[in-house]
């Protein structure tokens, strides 16, 4: 995926004709999970993201949105610093 695709990642809302049926089920699914406080991951949600993924697969997605978040989580209050690359 290219960087400019990447850095649209937060405003795939607007831009989801620059993505993938499959992507964006997968935005959406990642910010359902992410938000599950207030979400609840829903059923619509689900069934969403059951519907563009295969059951091993959105397992695996579920997986890597809950550690990206679990890192987010460690390191915001640690202060882990971003890498910056020239």
């Amino acid at each position: 995926m290219s960087v400019e695709k990447v850095a649209l990642v937060p405003v795939w809302h607007e831009v989801s004709h620059l993505f993938s049926d499959q992507e964006c089920a997968a935005l959406a699914w990642a910010e359902e999970v992410t938000l599950v406080s207030e979400t609840h991951a829903s059923d619509a949600a689900y069934t969403a993201a059951s519907g563009a993924f295969g059951d091993q697969d959105l397992v695996d997605l579920t997986i890597a949105i809950a550690a990206m978040n679990a890192f987010n989580r460690l390191g915001a209050p640690f202060r882990m610093p971003v890498p910056v690359k020239a």
